[in-house]
């Protein structure tokens, strides 16, 4: 570095634009991949930090539970269920058309419940 002993000592030495908070490690070459870390989310259906209803509750992620997903899967596009009533033609009423498609067959007790909860 040119300059003096003194004259550089006035610069604080800076790291650079480093992004924090973000759960996966950098790579060589400056990208970050999940590579295959155990930054795994509470699976649960009981307690304050519940991430999915009881099939009684209508099966399905909570808010919480969809909000832990996309921080471990950043640029994830996960949406909590369509319950309400939904415009004809509206883009929720495409998620709800398209997932009573995709789960028709779902037979189990959770599918059941999610699927009655989605209004299929």
């Amino acid at each position: 570095m040119p300059g003096t002993e003194k004259q550089n000592s006035m610069f604080e030495k800076s790291r650079g634009y480093v992004q924090g908070g973000n759960p996966f490690p950098v790579t060589s070459c400056g990208r970050r991949r999940n590579d295959g870390s155990p930054l795994t989310m509470r699976k649960t259906t009981k307690g304050k930090g519940r991430t999915f209803r009881t099939p009684e509750e209508g099966a399905g992620m909570t808010s919480k539970g969809v909000a832990d997903y996309k921080r471990e899967n950043p640029g994830s596009k996960l949406k909590t269920a369509v319950t309400g009533d939904v415009k004809a033609g509206s883009k929720a009423a495409g998620r709800r058309k398209s997932f009573c498609a995709r789960s028709k067959g779902w037979t189990g007790e959770r599918g059941k419940a999610a699927r009655s909860r989605w209004k299929c």
